[in-house]
Order: C-alpha cells, then sequence, then structure tokens
C-alpha cells in the first residue's frame, strides 16, 4: 500500500482539480434528478477518462518536448496557440465555478452567526477579492510548488472519500422520510452534461502529460503513470458514485419535489450522518473542495497557454506563474458578474461546468493526434487500448458538445 502510494502523484492531482465544488453539486443533481440511471454515466465518463489520462501520461514521457511544442513543431504555432486559448477559456469557466462555490459556501455559515442575515453583494465580491489575493500569494511563495500541492491533493482527497464513504453507509442505513415516487419532472439536463463534463475533464488530461514531466518521470516510468492514472481517476469515480447515490437515496423519488437551488438543500444529503449540523458539513466541504482545485485549476490555463506562446512549461518559470495569475484573476472576475446576476449558486456552477464539454473536442483531437504518431515504435509506442478509449472520448466529445450548445441555446432563449 505505502509503494502504491508513493506512486501516485499526477493523476491523484487532476482528480483533485476535478472533484471540486462543480463535481460534487452536478453528482448531487443528477442523483436527485436521474437516480440510479446516473451510474452507468459516471462508470463510462470514468473509463473514457482512464484512456484520456493514461494517453497524455503516456504522451509526456514519449516525447522530450511539451505537447504544445509537439503541436508547433508539426502543425505550426497557430495550432499550438489554439490549443492554448480554448484550454484557458475552460479553465476561465471552470475558475468561475470555483469562486462562486467558495461564496456559497461560505453564505450559510455567515448567516447562521448573523442569525439568519445573509451575506451582502459587497461582502461576496471582497471575499473573492481576498481568497484569490491568498492564492495568487501561496503561488509565487511556494518554493517546490508541485511537491507542496502533490501532498495537499493526497490528504485533501484522502478526507473527502473517507467523509462521503461513511456518510454514504448511514444514508442507506437510515429509513427514508418519504415514500419514493416516480419523479414526473424532466431531468436536468443540463446538470447531467456538466456532471459527465467533470468526471470525463480532458483539460485536466492535458495537464496530465505536463505533470509527469514536473515529476520527472521519463519512457522507464511508463507502467508507472499507467497504474498512476487507473488508481487516480478510479479514486475520482468512486467519490463521483457515492455522492451520486447518497443523492439518490435521500432525494431522488421525493414526493414534494427537490429543486437544489442553494447549498443549504443540497446539504440535507448529510442529514443522516451530520444532522442539523449538515448544512455547516456541507459548507466547510464545499470550501475545501474549492481550495483543492482553486491553485492547480488554474495553473493548468496558465501553463499551457505560456506553453503554447513558447514562453516555457514549467512551474519554476515566470511566464507559466504570471498567466497563471491571470487565470485565476479572470475566473473571479466572471463570477463577481454572475453573482451581481443574483441567479441561483447551484445553477451557475452547473451551467458553468456544462459550457466546459464545449472545447474538449479540440484537446481530445490534439492528444489523440500526438499519440499516434508514425515514429512512435517500440517502447514509445502507445498500447492501442489506450489510443482506442482517447478515440472513442473524442467522438462523445463531439456529440456531448453539440448537445450541450443546444442545450445551452434552449436555456439562453427559453
Amino acid at each position: 500500500m505505502k509503494k502504491l502510494l508513493q506512486s501516485l502523484g499526477p493523476a491523484i492531482v487532476v482528480a483533485a482539480v476535478v472533484l471540486g465544488p462543480g463535481s460534487i453539486l452536478t453528482s448531487s443533481k443528477v442523483g436527485a434528478s436521474f437516480g440510479p440511471l446516473g451510474i452507468p454515466v459516471v462508470i463510462a465518463s470514468v473509463v473514457l477518462m482512464i484512456g484520456m489520462v493514461a494517453l497524455a501520461a503516456r504522451i509526456g514521457v514519449i516525447y522530450e518536448g511539451s505537447p504544445c511544442d509537439e503541436l508547433s513543431s508539426r502543425l505550426g504555432r497557430p495550432v499550438a496557440v489554439a490549443v492554448g486559448l480554448i484550454l484557458f477559456l475552460l479553465v476561465a469557466l471552470f475558475q468561475s465555478s470555483n469562486n462562486i462555490a467558495v461564496v456559497a459556501g461560505l453564505s450559510p455559515l455567515v448567516e447562521i452567526v448573523n442569525g439568519g442575515v445573509p451575506l451582502s453583494l459587497v461582502s461576496q465580491v471582497l471575499l473573492l477579492v481576498v481568497f484569490n489575493c491568498f492564492v495568487v500569494s501561496c503561488l509565487y511563495l511556494m518554493r517546490n510548488l508541485y511537491g507542496s500541492v502533490e501532498k495537499l491533493m493526497k490528504i485533501l482527497i484522502g478526507v473527502m472519500v473517507f467523509a462521503f464513504l461513511v456518510n454514504f453507509v448511514v444514508a442507506h442505513l437510515t429509513p427514508r422520510s418519504f415514500d419514493p415516487v416516480a419523479p414526473t419532472a424532466k431531468g436536468d439536463l443540463i446538470a447531467l452534461v456538466g456532471m459527465i463534463g467533470t468526471t470525463f475533464s480532458v483539460g485536466g488530461a492535458f495537464y496530465q502529460s505536463y505533470l509527469v514531466k514536473e515529476k520527472g518521470w521519463g519512457i522507464g516510468d511508463a507502467r508507472r503513470g499507467l497504474v498512476d492514472s487507473v488508481v487516480g481517476i478510479s479514486v475520482l469515480g468512486l467519490v463521483t458514485l457515492i455522492i451520486l447515490m447518497t443523492a439518490t437515496r435521500v432525494f431522488y423519488g421525493n414526493l414534494d419535489g427537490v429543486t437544489l437551488a442553494g447549498i443549504d438543500d443540497v446539504a440535507r444529503q448529510l442529514e443522516p450522518l451530520f444532522g442539523p449540523w449538515a448544512t455547516v458539513v456541507f459548507s466547510l466541504g464545499i470550501v475545501a473542495g474549492a481550495f483543492s482545485s482553486f491553485l492547480v485549476n488554474s495553473m493548468i490555463g496558465g501553463t499551457v497557454m505560456a506553453d503554447s506562446i513558447g514562453k516555457g512549461s514549467r512551474l519554476s518559470q515566470r511566464w507559466p506563474l504570471h498567466l497563471t495569475t491571470v487565470a485565476l484573476l479572470t475566473g473571479m472576475t466572471v463570477a463577481i458578474f454572475s453573482i451581481l446576476r443574483e441567479g441561483s449558486t447551484v445553477s451557475l456552477i452547473t451551467f458553468a461546468q456544462a459550457l466546459t464539454v464545449l472545447g474538449i473536442p479540440a484537446l481530445a483531437a490534439a492528444l489523440v493526434y500526438l499519440g499516434t504518431r508514425r515514429e512512435l515504435t517500440g517502447d514509445r509506442r502507445v498500447p492501442r487500448w489506450i489510443v482506442g478509449l482517447a478515440a472513442a472520448g473524442f467522438l462523445i466529445s463531439c456529440a456531448l458538445a453539440i448537445r450541450t450548445a443546444l442545450a445551452v441555446w434552449e436555456k439562453v432563449t427559453g
């Protein structure tokens, strides 16, 4: 077990990024709306994610240059810049949901302390500014940035797995407080697509190729990278399944109906274990989830964007750090505008998560392209099953992007 934990690194960082507040909330909404039908969707998403992460890890160890450098040398710098820009925009959307989740998670706690007085809009904006400034300072002050982030992610993932697993057991041992009936309302398609987008995160997978280089892995570590990919993403899938099945048990088929418009609504799934403290515990969990993906998510956008314009791909270099800061501030700005519109926080988060699906096909295509070059022979050759899973992921991502675009258009115009 100790040897297995020591071999983990890059994939568990990717899992921690993906398993943020958006994943927690969208999985809860899918469990409440679709019930057991969401289980095969999660499993399929995890299998595709394993294939994509394994391909990215392989690309990281078999190529001497970074992914964007390799794309630039083969297809031209504009193609690399386009990939970097797409990923940067995806990160900004994902980051905005993390910002909204910080506010959503802390608002119920503030209301409890202030006797039911909600957090004002001005206070919400100031909170985001302070929180982002703190993260930026951590970014520049951490000497061994990757090592520190990896250790923190392992701890947070371990705590989250334990907490959700215990609550899952208690929820299924506790009798339901209602007689389940077949839901009459149509399931929340945006939430379903958002859950797929957070579980099958090609942006996170793309960054795996950079993380293995930060780790110092080479061609001799290809098998190690495969184990890391399978175990790390399986943990992600396990937690997502636990959250979805808990929400199914607590919410699905509820005669009174469940809208899950606010954090306190979603927190009801923790009542079997924590009772009246469910909102407090869930709010703290949302904030912890946001923090676990806050820094690394922005690092994805900053590093790949810097690499795409030929300004370096290492966290110790200036341009990746500076553009990571830009990604943080962009996500904060988008979140502030969203909050000022005073919409449902859960809906805003799931909507932002769903939009990330739109850029996935381009990133998936780039990974499949790099993994299928003719010069990759012998030890450098990518196994067919990995390429097959990644190719399937690309096709599914195209279908998801089209369906998401239609769903978003219906939501905007309807």
